[in-house]
């Protein structure tokens, strides 16, 4: 029961690292990284650029800690389809054929976080389990107080 109870920690991490190092990056690289989206056709470079840091910054590192790990996996899952679509199109280039690969692939990972939670080291489970409490707690003050009359 280690491999459940740690994995998708280990998972979460090695996702949402490279999305959070990547976010950083590009606040240290404002001109280049808006360059490469304006070369790329997407309108409002600046705009773009402030998405593209909350989403990969922002999500990556809520990820990792499992805050809405659901919503914010299906976030990333959609900016990453929406990256390889926009930035790695050209399929006649072998690198970006890998890189729209990469891509996809981690949608496909993603999608697996959405689909079945944080697990066990997580935000989500601790709040789930405190909301449980919760719910068990007002249940059982609901039951003492129906009985006591």
């Amino acid at each position: 029961m280690i491999a459940t109870r740690y994995l998708p920690f280990i998972g979460r991490l090695m996702i949402g690292l490279p999305f959070a190092m990547s976010g950083l990056s590009k606040l240290t690289a404002y001109d280049a990284t808006t360059g490469m989206i304006g070369a790329a056709g997407l309108p409002f470079p600046p705009l773009a650029f402030a998405v593209a840091v909350a989403v990969e910054l922002g999500g990556g590192l809520l990820l990792i800690a499992g805050y809405r790990a659901r919503f914010v996996a299906i976030a990333l899952a959609v900016f990453s389809l929406a990256t390889a679509l926009s930035f790695h199109n050209n399929f006649a280039d072998q690198n970006q054929m890998i890189h729209f690969l990469k891509n996809v692939m981690m949608a496909g990972g993603l999608l697996q976080i959405a689909a079945f939670g944080a697990g066990a080291f997580s935000i989500d489970n601790r709040r789930q389990g405190e909301l449980v409490s919760s719910h068990a707690l007002v249940r059982k003050e609901s039951l003492q107080g129906t009985c006591a009359l």
